[in-house]
């Protein structure tokens, strides 16, 4: 059964005053509480929105959620458990008779101060037919403005009788109207305020049922929408649902809702990087993974210790820069490749630092990091940047020539900066040694390049081995065998 938001049901029974007495004295059952739903996906916010009855049967909601995006038909359970009215059958209200005190029967078995008969077949359009009826009474009673007006009281045994609440009049033409309390009512010839005017007539059964399955319908609708709203409110997502509100409340179908919701701007605020993607490619992610997108590339961020200027989120909870993640598909692992290439640099040494604004002054201004995570740049050339700076750092600290050409060129032909820095000393001695040695016995020059060639075992490697065994020899026979054993040890060493 839907509720209502204060708890109480819609379907509330017509009874009559004695039924009434009983229930006062039976105490009401205790409230079930509400079991509690997962409200961190986008499915939950939606199950949340609905409270199912504790009978009812288990809905997957993450199912329901896809069918729906989907455009497939849901069941009722299903419905319910995404907020959506479902109908009930209507039921047919029993008409509530005023109690009247208990009758005494004449000797012709009709109550006193009835008539015999079935009342006036021309009452019957307001109150029912007068089957069962064994006598009536119509008393005349005036209201608190002076009006006149009739009220009818049938018998349907010798001691039981009702007295109907609706007052009605008989126009100047005979025919049979409501008395309206608010103004003039009564029959044919039009109403003068005094009781015999043009009344209302009342609504049969039928209408009345209709009625009230109209109004128990619109609460249901009332309410899915005020706990939709409430739950999309918790995640500041209230702006998608307002707009919507008079589509919920009209009762429209859980297929047109979800066409109405992608339609709407606050919707293509929210869930803006689908349209890119399509642009870009990519097929569109339904919410949940949107939603659960977000959830992943924040934490990673947390993780790594990034200020949440990162992932600070607008309205509607809408992170800018996760838009561009998912515009470009960027997924979670790759994300985290990125900012840990990143943060070597913002959170590396002074020196590291000092060579990367030396290397690349127009990407850094301070925060290297935003040039890593910028979807535009690929992660190779990232990866390829960083190595080159902390190549550079290496060569710096060694006292080494560094030019970001030549630092590129090393990382390219796969040396990484650990490796660099471990060399680095050797090389800047035999690049010294081997300089002086070139000047020397006039051979051609015995540069840091030479050196890297040799020790890192580059292109070129042969040919500048082929320099160093050469100089080491004309360093050996200018000295003697023992002149010469020091400049052989270091050569075994790798230094000249």
């Amino acid at each position: 059964m839907a509720r209502d938001p204060q708890g109480g049901s819609f379907n509330i029974p017509v009874v009559d005053e004695q039924t009434k007495r009983q229930a006062m004295r039976t105490n009401a059952p205790a409230a079930k509480p509400a079991s509690a739903v997962n409200t961190n996906t986008l499915e939950g916010i939606l199950a949340a929105s609905n409270a199912t009855p504790p009978t009812a049967p288990a809905v997957d909601t993450r199912a329901a959620l896809a069918k729906l995006t989907s455009g497939q038909a849901l069941t009722d359970d299903e419905k319910r458990a995404l907020g959506f009215p479902v109908a009930t059958p209507a039921v047919t209200p029993t008409p509530v008779p005023a109690v009247v005190p208990p009758v005494t029967p004449t000797g012709s078995g009709v109550p006193a101060g009835f008539t015999a008969g079935p009342f006036p077949k021309e009452l019957e359009q307001f109150f029912g037919s007068s089957e069962g009826v064994i006598g009536y009474r119509i008393e005349t009673l005036t209201d608190k403005n002076g009006r006149t007006y009739n009220q009818l009281s049938v018998a349907t045994s010798p001691t039981s009788s009702k007295t109907f609440g609706a007052g009605f009049i008989q126009g100047p033409d005979g025919k049979y109207a409501i008395f309206s309390p608010a103004g003039g009512g009564g029959g044919g010839g039009g109403g003068d305020g005094t009781g015999t005017g043009t009344g209302t007539k009342l609504k049969t059964p039928e209408q009345i049922a209709a009625d009230e399955a109209a109004a128990r319908a619109r609460g249901e609708r009332q309410s899915a929408y005020d706990l939709l709203y409430s739950q999309f409110k918790l995640y500041g997502l209230e702006s998608l649902v307002e707009p919507l509100k008079g589509l919920i409340t009209s009762g429209a179908s859980p297929a047109e809702f979800t066409i109405k919701l992608r339609e709407s701007d606050a919707y293509k605020l929210r869930f803006a990087a689908n349209a890119k993607r399509i642009a870009n490619g990519f097929k569109a992610i339904d919410e949940a993974t949107y939603l659960g997108l977000e959830d992943r590339y924040q934490s990673i961020m947390q993780n790594y210790g990034l200020p949440d200027t990162y992932y600070k989120k607008g309205a509607m909870g809408t992170q800018e820069g996760f838009e561009k993640f998912i515009a470009n598909n960027v997924d979670p692992v790759t994300l985290e490749e990125r900012i840990m290439e990143g943060v070597k640099i913002n959170q590396g040494s002074k020196a590291l630092i000092a060579t990367a604004k030396q290397f690349y002054p127009s990407l850094t201004d301070g925060d290297f990091l935003a040039y890593a995570l910028d979807p535009k740049n690929a992660l190779s050339e990232i990866r390829r940047k960083v190595t080159a700076t902390e190549i550079g750092s290496a060569q710096i600290g060694a006292g080494l020539a560094a030019t970001v050409g030549g630092a590129e060129e090393l990382a390219r032909a796969g040396i990484t900066g650990k490796q660099y820095q471990q060399a680095a000393p050797t090389i800047a001695e035999a690049s010294i040694r081997g300089g002086q040695l070139a000047d020397i016995y006039k051979q051609s020059p015995y540069t840091q390049q030479t050196a890297e060639q040799a020790l890192l075992d580059l292109p070129g490697s042969a040919e500048a081995l082929r320099k160093t065994k050469k100089l080491t020899s004309l360093e050996t026979a200018a000295f003697g065998g023992s002149a010469g054993a020091g400049a052989i040890a270091r050569d075994r060493a790798g230094v000249l």
